[in-house]
């Protein structure tokens, strides 16, 4: 029989032991793996394992394990329902003839692995259960009172090494994280290159956090579809395994949640399990982008090896997404506002084109009077630039006569009304003349907001309009003379036949000389007659003093 003495300083030495090992490693990755590798020879065993809580789900994950199979370890029940309870409690339990309870739902795979007997040992930090620990033998075994009060010594000891592991390694990563969000907002804020920003948040992400790889989907507003949008880290035939929006890990995340799995191969919130083994992913963090409180993607961690996230890292994971996401909103309405302003320029230049197109001269002012807008016709005309154009004020282009009479532009700022006028300008021995047409633009309120003044060279319309004025009056005068010659030959012929008659029958040689003159004379008239019925224009003749005489012509000249 073992002497008590020697059996108490043999578990002090194991337990100082143990504390030593821990106190030596601040990761605690690193604890759980020394621990398990330790404890089977310093406790005569055959196997050691650790499982830690994860809150996501409310599960046991596997922390670290030696002395058994990964068969073993991935079995999808890891005791009764009764043992887990207990240990929820904080209470160690203690199986034994593991291969002959015929209602353990492990007892298949505790056969293939030769276990016969498992102490199982809560692991709590602060009154709070964050792990289990199990010692494991192939013999029967018969654990002591001692021995278990040992082993939960030994238990709370590693919940302690794990939990200041855990928050040393949380310091660590937080001060990464920091550096990390720092330099990605650095990032954001000196470029909206949406293509860089999403490149490097996706390979930021996965380096930072130690992880496989890290995908980036984008929600589509008009499909409700999440299209990819970065990767780093995985295959081509991994990204385009199918449509991801069915995916309960992606529901949830949708609903603006975080979602950590630990051992996708046997995770019903996964789809494409398949593929990810193929791919050689085991653990995933999936975190929404959002602006806002608007989801606008989803992002995911990809890890290659078993993996419970820590708060830190979904938080570090979860502020990275948000930096990502505003990040992406800002970039987007940059390109949205880009493409909007190069729709505006090319909608300006078609509009220029057109309005340097026109054949007159054309004028915008605001309503302070100010020019806005003068198109290529006005400035050649003015012999300017646009550029003295512009801002001008409406009285030094306003180059009429004074008075509001010669200004349209300010009728239609007083009367808010389209209002032409026609001016008349001399340079020289040139007369021209214009038409000028201002007319309102009004804005929301019924203001006058702008005006448009088309000013149009009307001279040769002006010129035409005269010579059909001119043409009437020449056609009033041809018809009038036609006229006149109808009225007079009828006398005329009546006179000429009774003067040759009288001519004929004269005895004296004095009245025929005197009625010949008559004759000659009412010829003269005969043919001026006959000028005027056949007149088609007539020239103007000074005449004596300021009269004037016209002179006939006709068709046949």
């Amino acid at each position: 029989m073992d002497n008590p003495q020697s059996r108490e300083q043999q578990f002090l030495g194991v337990y100082q032991k143990v504390t030593r090992l821990t106190s030596m490693v601040l990761d605690h990755q690193e604890i759980m793996e020394t621990v398990v590798r330790s404890l089977p020879a310093l406790l005569t065993i055959d196997a050691c394992t650790i499982r830690l809580l994860d809150l996501s789900t409310r599960s046991f994950v596997l922390g670290a394990a030696h002395g058994v199979s990964l068969e073993y370890l991935s079995r999808e029940v890891i005791d009764t329902e009764a043992t887990m309870a207990m240990i929820q409690s904080g209470f160690p339990v203690y199986s034994t003839h593991l291969d002959q309870d015929p209602f353990l739902p492990f007892r298949e795979a505790a056969n293939r692995e030769g276990i016969k007997s498992v102490l199982t040992l809560p692991i709590v930090f602060q009154s709070k259960l964050i792990g289990i620990m199990r010692l494991l033998t192939r013999t029967e075994r018969n654990f002591t009172s001692e021995e278990i009060s040992f082993a939960m010594a030994l238990a709370e000891q590693v919940g302690i090494a794990i939990a200041h592991g855990r928050m040393f390694k949380e310091m660590e990563a937080q001060l990464d994280f920091l550096r990390e969000i720092q330099g990605l907002s650095t990032l954001v804020n000196s470029t909206l290159d949406l293509d860089l920003i999403l490149r490097t948040m996706v390979e930021r992400v996965a380096i930072t956090m130690g992880a496989k790889g890290c995908t980036l989907r984008l929600l589509n507003p008009a499909t409700n579809k999440l299209e990819l949008a970065a990767a780093f880290g995985v295959s081509g035939a991994y990204l385009q395994r199918g449509t991801v929006e069915s995916e309960r890990n992606i529901q949830l995340v949708l609903t603006g949640e975080p979602v950590a799995i630990y051992d996708i191969s046997h995770d019903q919130r996964v789809d494409y399990r398949q593929q990810m083994a193929d791919e050689g992913i085991v653990s995933l963090l999936a975190v929404p982008l959002k602006v806002n409180e608007e989801i606008i993607g989803v992002m995911r961690i990809l890890a290659d090896v078993p993996r419970v996230f820590t708060g830190t890292e979904v938080q570090f994971a979860v502020t990275l997404a948000e930096v990502g996401a505003t990040a992406i909103r800002n970039a987007r309405n940059y390109q949205k506002i880009t493409l909007l302003f190069g729709q505006i320029e090319e909608h300006e230049r078609f509009l220029n084109d057109i309005i340097n197109s026109l054949q007159h001269q054309l004028l915008v002012f605001d309503r302070n009077r100010r020019v806005v807008l003068a198109n290529q016709v006005f400035l050649a005309a003015m012999e300017k630039d646009e550029a003295e154009v512009l801002g001008m004020d409406y009285g030094d282009l306003c180059s009429g006569a004074a008075g509001k009479a010669s200004c349209p532009v300010d009728q239609v700022l007083q009367d808010r009304k389209m209002m032409p006028l026609v001016q008349e300008f001399s340079s020289g021995d040139q007369q021209r003349w214009f038409e000028r047409t201002a007319s309102p633009l009004y804005d929301a309120d019924g203001r006058v907001e702008y005006v448009i003044e088309i000013i149009r060279d009307i001279t040769s319309e002006h010129l035409l309009a005269e010579e059909k004025v001119q043409s009437g009056k020449l056609q009033g005068i041809v018809e009038l003379a036609g006229t006149v010659a109808h009225e007079i030959n009828s006398p005329l012929f009546a006179a000429l036949g009774t003067a040759q008659l009288l001519a004929e029958e004269s005895k004296t040689t004095e009245m025929v000389d005197e009625l010949e003159i008559i004759i000659r004379n009412l010829k003269q008239i005969s043919a001026l007659t006959q000028k005027m019925t056949a007149m088609t224009g007539f020239t103007g003749r000074e005449y004596v003093g300021t009269s004037t005489i016209l002179s006939f012509t006709d068709e046949h000249r």
